[in-house]
């Protein structure tokens, strides 16, 4: 095959993420609510094999990076062999993970050993009382456990994702900041955005990166940057005298859409363009319809040729998607 995955606006694909699952056991505010929610069944999930067969495509397209998400993918049963399957696509270079931590205790050692390169844990508070009040659960040690346990393996960098809302949790902007300075952390603040169910998002609630910037500055040596305006979604930064980095994806102040070189597979086989797509292509049905591999290949490069310029949010026009962060995939 001779196709790449370029869109309409020039941006080469080569990132794609993956769930695989729309549950969870944690309720974080800004994805789910706290109760009703309603889960796919196991065969609308797309299973290992169809998910490999699907890497294996896109791999051949350009696509050199795989990233598993959910809900939370570790309650996903037998994971590590997923990522056994992914790791042995030659093309493939990059294998990592967004997780809660819940499950890294139990499952770290077994998914490093299976080939995944690297780990991001979301945690949105230093407070275990806050962290409770977030996420709805009381797991903070839980979660503390499994990032002691990461940096005893060689996978890195360790990411820890910050979801940052206004009057909830940005008086912990210069704990986490002094965290990536005493460990070997990326610490990523991730502006608050309109994907979850019953959020009640609302712009006033959005922390901006350059008020994040300034904050941390007030406090802390200059910081010196790394990566700004790149490939990837978060502008880097480092201090001087500091063991980690701090990273900070600006989606609603400074969207990087015109660098985007991602897409997504949902846990039931939905081909999206952006998160906040309004459109979907159903590779599942084409997997078990048994569509060859260049057919697949042709529906996916005409989606990925219609990949949106940007999302709108807080502009005219915006429309929330329908599905939620957990349904879509983080």
């Amino acid at each position: 095959m001779s196709y790449q995955l370029t869109d309409s606006f020039g941006r080469i694909i080569n990132n794609m993420r993956i769930s695989v699952t729309d549950r969870c056991n944690f309720r974080c505010q800004y994805c789910m609510p706290e109760e009703g929610m309603v889960w796919m069944k196991k065969n609308e999930l797309l299973t290992f094999e169809e998910i490999e067969r699907t890497v294996q495509i896109v791999a051949r397209l350009g696509v050199s990076k795989i990233r598993l998400t959910g809900g939370e993918p570790l309650m996903r049963k037998e994971l590590p062999l997923l990522v056994q399957k992914i790791a042995r696509i030659p093309e493939v270079h990059d294998i990592a993970l967004t997780t809660n931590g819940y499950f890294l205790t139990e499952q770290a050692v077994d998914l490093y050993n299976a080939g995944l390169k690297r780990i991001t844990v979301s945690m949105d508070s230093l407070d275990a009382s806050k962290f409770a009040e977030v996420t709805r659960r009381d797991y903070f040690d839980n979660v503390w456990t499994g990032l002691d346990l990461l940096q005893t393996l060689p996978i890195g960098p360790i990411k820890i994702n910050v979801v940052l809302m206004r009057g909830v949790n940005e008086d912990e902007i210069e704990k986490f900041a002094g965290l990536a300075r005493t460990r070997p952390f990326i610490i990523r603040f991730i502006e608050y955005m309109p994907i979850g169910a019953g959020d009640g998002w609302d712009y006033s609630k959005v922390v901006p990166t350059r008020e994040i910037i300034a904050r941390i500055e007030e406090h802390f040596p200059k910081l010196v940057p790394v990566e700004y305006h790149g490939a990837q979604p978060a502008d880097r930064f480092r201090f001087e005298d500091g063991k980690g980095e701090l990273g900070f994806i600006s989606s609603v102040s400074e969207p990087f859409c015109s660098h985007c070189n991602r897409i997504r597979i949902t846990s039931d086989g939905k081909l999206r363009t952006c998160l906040f797509s309004l459109h979907e292509t159903d590779l599942k049905s084409m997997l078990r319809s048994g569509e060859s591999d260049e057919s697949i290949s042709r529906a996916i490069v005409a989606a990925v040729w219609k990949k949106e310029e940007g999302h709108l949010i807080n502009q005219p026009g915006f429309v929330k998607p329908q599905r939620t962060m957990s349904q879509i995939g983080g």
